[in-house]
């Protein structure tokens, strides 16, 4: 299955491969930053010049335009190469039904193959676009992240190992609830799909018979099915961020409590105030990286 998906990238091998590209730089640019903004919170304590100032805030200015550039490019690069995978796998999908022989039309039903190659093309265009730029950028920046974020707050930065596992725990549990729902809504679009084809195909007879109100009961039990099974799905996604911001915090006053102690008691030289400010955020960078993956593994997989 995966070689077939593939196959359908052609033409569009080239967007696929620079979209990755400009998300690696991105990240690699985006974690510079806070170590910079850390060196400026260090010389602003010393008592630095304006020149230093400038010299530094030219140096941000710079790493944050390159970010936005790549940031840029990179999302151009993953919706053209996306969009054309779609077309490409429309396109197959649709000559393949061609040579469909009527048992095999009559074993899926129309109703199926529209929502196949509208619904289902859609969400695999979104999969194959998180996956050629968020499925690359959430782990580059967890590990560039934790690695700064070690480098930086030394003994301070063991809390990410107490907080990650709760954080992916949390985010597994989500993701095992909600998937089973948002597989039975995917099958329930053929009985949306199927209940507007009857209704355009045969209208004269449905006026003829004055079955409207019917049809009309059938295609709001049909819709409310959906969006019932919808909003509980939703529900259960919607307990990542409350999740995220609980980890976030808690993370916050821990590196805040034991990183400022540290810090006054060492007088600054095991652990500075612009190390501590560094290493809030890319504690922000880890856990945010974190929530990101969970999210991709839910689209890829459903």
């Amino acid at each position: 299955m995966i070689k077939k998906l593939v196959a359908c990238v052609r033409e569009y091998k080239t967007p696929s491969i620079l979209s990755p590209f400009f998300v690696a730089l991105e990240v690699v640019l985006e974690c510079v930053i806070p170590f910079i903004v850390a060196k400026l919170v260090n010389e602003l304590q010393a008592g630095c010049g304006l020149d230093v100032i400038q010299k530094y805030g030219a140096l941000l200015i710079l790493f944050a335009i390159l970010s936005l550039a790549c940031g840029a490019l990179a999302g151009d690069y993953a919706a053209t190469a996306a969009s054309g995978f779609a077309k490409n796998l429309r396109h197959d999908m649709f000559h393949k039904i061609q040579g469909f022989s009527f048992e095999n039309i009559d074993k899926f039903s129309t109703a199926s193959l529209v929502t196949r190659l509208t619904t289902d093309v859609t969400n695999v265009q979104n999969a194959y676009m998180m996956i050629i730029r968020v499925a690359i950028r959430s782990p580059l920046m967890l590990a560039f992240a934790l690695t700064m974020a070690i480098i930086m707050g030394k003994k301070v930065a063991l809390v990410f190992i107490v907080v990650i596992p709760i954080l992916a725990f949390g985010l597994a549990m989500v993701i095992r609830k909600a998937m089973p729902t948002f597989r039975r809504i995917f099958k329930k679009y053929d009985k949306l799909n199927s209940s507007i084809q009857e209704n355009i195909k045969a209208m004269r007879v449905v006026k003829s018979f004055v079955r409207e109100d019917f049809e009309k009961e059938k295609f709001a039990e049909a819709s409310d099915d959906v969006c019932n099974d919808f909003t509980q799905a939703e529900k259960i996604v919607a307990l990542n961020s409350p999740l995220m911001n609980f980890c976030m915090y808690v993370d916050l006053i821990v590196i805040m409590l034991f990183g400022s102690r540290l810090a006054i008691e060492s007088s600054g030289n095991y652990i500075n105030v612009g190390q501590l400010s560094g290493l809030l955020t890319y504690g922000v960078m880890i856990l945010t990286s974190l929530m990101m993956l969970s999210m991709i593994f839910v689209m890829i997989t459903l």
